[in-house]
């Protein structure tokens, strides 16, 4: 397929992945198709999921990966318009009940330590939301507390003392950052966008997947395309973090950039490589089979960063 083939694929999916390409390939906001995701396809069947009491699942983040939590990121990837009513009502409701004494979201262990990776990811769906600026302040004092000295995060640094950052939590807690700040958040912002350039630069430094020190990969699922990664890191969730966040390019982006490349079909789609086990509302997109959503992200990170693709 060629390049005006392929836009035609995508736009026969969902109503969420028929937006995303009207807005961050074709250079249209649509918010007619935003607002009818809370009503269609995707959308409207996490929705129709929720409890009367407002949650999903069993509780807040039981059980993977059909819990509030997990519900709420899946909303918050599809682009749902942000003053839907359900999930800002459930990100108050979590704000409410589920802070720990550290201020942040979700006690995890004996010690009630809330877990950074969590909070990262609370912060990005809430913020996009539109969570009380004030019931936020907590959450953002803890995970500017657990930022480590070499720039990134873990999610043990606060439990079981970690002395060096993940990169799975580190690309949480960015996306979290990133969604406070373009949502006009104000508290401790110029902490928060230091951050952000440290945690950025610790995942640079990886090339955003190998050893800093030999140059090995660090892990391979790091190279598995999957969706939706839940708190999972890979290199494209990578790659579409720092072109929606308006990064320049970096040449320690670049052999990352030829992975992506090298998993591309001869049609020009990319497969979902893998799902991460666990329960789910339904499923979105059958494992190696071309996936809309992997293909819509690749083509986001090669607009911004790769040759042209119209040529």
């Amino acid at each position: 397929m060629d390049y005006q083939e392929i836009i035609r694929w995508l736009l026969e999916g969902d109503v969420s992945i028929q937006y995303q390409v009207h807005r961050d390939l074709q250079g249209g906001e649509r918010s007619d198709f935003q607002a009818r995701i809370a009503t269609e396809g995707w959308g409207s069947q996490f929705l129709a999921k929720r409890r009367p009491d407002g949650h999903w699942g069993l509780k807040f983040y039981q059980p993977k990966w059909i819990s509030t939590h997990y519900t709420l990121l899946d909303l918050r990837y599809l682009c749902m318009a942000p003053d839907t009513r359900q999930p800002r009502e459930t990100v108050g409701i979590i704000l409410d009940t589920e802070k720990a004494p550290d201020g942040g979201i979700k006690p995890i262990g004996a010690n009630q330590a809330s877990d950074v990776c969590i909070n990262g990811m609370f912060l990005n769906y809430a913020s996009y939301f539109g969570a009380d600026p004030e019931k936020l302040r907590s959450v953002v004092d803890m995970l500017l507390s657990q930022h480590m000295a070499d720039g990134g995060f873990n999610c043990r640094s606060n439990g079981s003392g970690a002395r060096h950052s993940s990169l799975h939590t580190t690309l949480s807690v960015l996306e979290g950052f990133g969604e406070y700040h373009q949502n006009g958040y104000l508290y401790r912002l110029d902490e928060i966008n230091q951050a952000a350039r440290a945690a950025e630069e610790f995942i640079l430094m990886h090339q955003l997947y190998l050893s800093d020190k030999t140059g090995e990969i660090i892990n391979k699922n790091f190279l598995k395309l999957t969706y939706p990664g839940r708190w999972y890191y890979d290199i494209l969730k990578a790659l579409d973090y720092f072109a929606a966040s308006g990064a320049e390019w970096d040449s320690r982006m670049e052999p990352a950039l030829q992975v992506l490349l090298k998993k591309r079909n001869q049609d020009g789609t990319w497969n979902v490589r893998s799902k991460h086990p666990g329960q789910v509302h339904f499923e979105m997109e059958q494992a190696g089979k071309p996936s809309r959503w992997n293909t819509l992200r690749a083509l986001r990170v090669l607009k911004q960063y790769g040759p042209d693709l119209q040529e």
